[in-house]
């Protein structure tokens, strides 16, 4: 058992990133917000970051599983990670298919509510959204 507070968060985050390599189960010390600490053992499937910097795991969570199967996927904040072993026994949940969400089709420009609609479902990695000149502060001409 490691423990997070003796060990930097980069060794933490090498060793969960190790599992995923090798399609490790990992059991972790977890607290939770309200301050609950549990035991689970998870599949961890990918590391993201928060808005404010916050580094997440992404997995399976087993005792989630048992309880209710489709509740599985968990994330799980590194922070609150207090200990963790990563075991050599090889990942049991299946991971459901991620769902895709069809964009819907373009509507006529004088159908204000569609267009508005269509405007909301778009995805905000579409070009449209890219600035095309970089902006700078001094550029008051461009103020509103």
């Amino acid at each position: 058992m490691k423990l997070t507070h003796q060990q930097t968060t980069t060794k933490t985050i090498a060793d969960l990133l190790r599992a995923i390599d090798h399609r490790r189960a990992v059991t972790i010390t977890y607290t939770d917000r309200d301050g609950a600490t549990t035991v689970r053992t998870i599949e961890p499937f990918e590391i993201s970051t928060t808005a404010d910097g916050g580094i997440r795991v992404h997995a399976m969570c087993r005792l989630a599983h048992s309880e209710k199967p489709t509740d599985a996927e968990r994330a799980f904040n590194v922070a609150r990670i207090s200990a963790y072993t990563v075991h050599r026994m090889a990942f049991v949940l299946e991971r459901p298919a991620p769902t895709t969400y069809e964009r819907p089709a373009p509507q006529p420009a004088d159908d204000v509510q569609a267009l508005f609609l269509y405007e909301l479902a778009r995805d905000k990695d579409d070009v449209d959204y890219r600035p095309r000149v970089k902006l700078t502060q001094s550029q008051t001409d461009l103020a509103a």
